[in-house]
């Protein structure tokens, strides 16, 4: 399992999460919402420093995490992280590893 994210991605934290090196950005399962893997959770991130880390990345000095806790959310698909340019949100797509 892996985390793929691209450069608009990137910016998107930079510009929306003030992310910058040395910072970590956790994504999460939450309860509420839909993902197309699980019904009722959906994917939430947040920026804090890692406990228990399952998969890690790193782009431009930050870090992107997923906790061992969540590890089970993604169902052994890798996730990637787009951006909406006409929202200017993020999208997240599920490609089985």
């Amino acid at each position: 399992m892996k985390i793929v994210l691209s450069d608009d991605a990137r910016r998107w934290f930079e510009e929306e999460m003030e992310a910058h090196t040395g910072d970590y950005i956790k994504f999460f399962a939450r309860y509420g919402g839909s993902s197309p893997l699980h019904d009722g959770f959906s994917l939430g991130i947040m920026k804090e420093q890692p406990d228990e880390l399952a998969v890690e990345m790193e782009r431009d000095g930050v870090h992107f995490y997923i906790e061992h806790r969540d590890y089970w959310f993604f169902d052994e698909h890798d996730l990637h992280v787009d951006v909406n340019p006409k929202l200017n949100e993020l999208v997240y797509t599920y490609e089985k590893a």
